[in-house]
């Protein structure tokens, strides 16, 4: 197995893991979360269209939900803005930890 640097000169990815407020919150949010959340969608799917974020969405994991994205930097600096700069991070919606990876993408 190979890592990504064949595929991918210069890029990094890392793994981001979103943790909600509630474990229920994907299904009692309030109007004003569900409005952040909406934001927070349509942030990364900007990021998406730029070419940043590969994947992301929910994981209805029982007893632990969570977010989780996979994204694709050119260094990482760029991971700590990326998150600061979520609406549901700001408004405190959710935290997010992130992991660097060590990406196999298809040829």
């Amino acid at each position: 197995m190979s890592d990504n640097t064949a595929s991918n000169p210069g890029k990094m990815h890392f793994m981001l893991w979103s943790m909600p407020p509630r474990s229920t919150f994907h299904q009692d949010m309030t109007v004003e979360e569900r409005k952040i959340m909406q934001q927070h969608i349509a942030y990364w799917t900007d990021r998406q269209n730029q070419g940043i974020a590969l994947v992301f969405g929910p994981v209805l994991k029982p007893n632990d939900p969570h977010g989780l994205a996979i994204i694709e930097v050119e260094n990482a600096d760029q991971v700590p803005q990326l998150i600061a700069e979520d609406p549901a991070v700001i408004a405190g919606v959710m935290t997010m930890d992130y992991y660097q990876m060590m990406a196999v993408l298809p040829k």
